[in-house]
């Protein structure tokens, strides 16, 4: 498990609140929303970046996807939502935990976020 904000609020050394949680991930809301409706979907699998994946990889993958999926219908947002995966320093990654951004809630445009 990581030492990053991500590793300690998945292991209950920070609270937060966990809007949804299985086996393999947690979803908390961003403690810097970006808009309205702003989760993050964060395994509990240790992966730094989404180019550190590897074969070994690919269900849990799959599974964050769907989840983000679901937390975007679950909040009403499915047919107008963006999903965000940062990687690396030079791509805005600032946490090095993969996670998934779950935005929406206001009108998206190509200039948005």
């Amino acid at each position: 498990m990581s030492d990053t904000i991500f590793g300690k609020i998945i292991r209950g050394e920070i609270p937060a609140e966990r809007v949804y949680e299985d086996d393999h991930c947690i979803v908390i809301n961003d403690i810097s929303p970006q808009a309205p409706i702003h989760r993050l979907v964060i395994p509990k699998q240790s992966i730094a970046k989404l180019c550190d994946a590897n074969e070994d990889h690919r269900a849990l993958l799959g599974h964050l996807m769907w989840v983000a999926a679901k937390v975007a219908n679950d909040a009403g947002i499915g047919d107008a939502c963006r999903f965000v995966i940062n990687n690396g320093e030079g791509g805005g990654q600032t946490v090095f935990h993969l996670h998934v951004h779950v935005l929406g809630g206001i009108e998206m445009s190509e200039q948005t976020l």
